[in-house]
């Protein structure tokens, strides 16, 4: 390893380490975690583009860059922000494709904030920031080709979800609103004004039908988890049981205005890590 390579794995460690994912790709062998650390890198760097607070045009074009350098890295050139990713694309047969979709889901945000999209269109957010995440990240674990698919499908769709369901308020805040439009109609929300709807008391009755979506998503991942090595699928699952445990949390609050944050205790954080990490 050159000095340059392990000042890059460094970098992409201590960038990934202010996540709630760190722990799970901790454990990983080092080629395997190497990976990890470079998708997680670069889905956060396109996501603080679509984030940021600068001209839409100048964020389109940053997103469209990083196109184009993906292109790039895939035609056997690659920029020299991704110069360190050619080893895993080619040791785990990651995707262009992904990569591209993990862009286009960002950039969904960045012509105007998402507010009330249908179901259709927020289940193509949710493929595109989370599952493509997760089609990436099943080749790096060595998941079977069907498996691994579905997979990523499903734990990545339960994980946005209840990103959604945690983050209301926040979003908000930015101007968001990812609450699906039909369900705001069917408890008779008209608005899709994120600070309104979220002050609305008809809220439980839109983010409830929601969790229970992503309640059977983390069940499907979990029948796919079951009949899997224990070692592919170490990191995946400890991301799930964080997750459900802040499904969990959110359900046991409620959606009611005044909120309170919800977070997973350390100990509690500790108990998932010691009972789904050593094999």
């Amino acid at each position: 390893m050159t000095l340059q390579t392990a000042a890059a794995n460094a970098d992409y460690g201590t960038t990934a380490s202010g996540s709630s994912f760190y722990a799970a790709m901790r454990i990983l062998p080092r080629d395997q975690r190497q990976a990890m650390f470079q998708i997680y890198s670069f889905c956060r760097q396109v996501d603080d583009i679509a984030d940021s607070d600068g001209p839409r045009p100048e964020r389109l074009a940053a997103l469209q860059q990083w196109r184009d350098d993906i292109d790039a890295l895939y035609q056997g050139h690659p920029p020299p922000r991704l110069q360190d990713y050619a080893a895993s694309v080619r040791s785990f047969g990651l995707k262009r494709e992904d990569f591209l979709a993990i862009v286009d889901g960002m950039e969904m945000d960045v012509p105007q904030d998402i507010r009330a999209p249908d179901l259709a269109t927020l289940d193509l957010y949710c493929d595109r920031v989370a599952s493509a995440v997760g089609r990436l990240s099943v080749r790096v674990f060595g998941l079977p080709e069907g498996d691994g698919i579905q997979l990523a499908h499903h734990l990545g769709r339960a994980l946005q979800l209840t990103n959604i369901l945690r983050d209301i308020d926040e979003d908000a805040g930015l101007g968001r609103l990812y609450l699906p439009r039909e369900s705001l109609l069917l408890a008779g929300i008209t608005t899709d004004d994120p600070n309104r709807v979220i002050a609305d008391r008809a809220l439980p009755k839109v983010c409830l039908p929601l969790a229970e979506r992503a309640k059977k998503h983390f069940e499907k991942a979990d029948e796919i988890m079951k009949r899997n090595s224990r070692r592919a699928v170490r990191a995946p699952r400890i991301m799930s049981k964080y997750y459900r445990a802040i499904l969990d949390l959110l359900l046991a609050r409620g959606f009611a205005a005044p909120r309170q944050p919800v977070r997973v205790h350390k100990m509690a954080k500790i108990a998932i890590l010691l009972r789904y990490a050593i094999i």
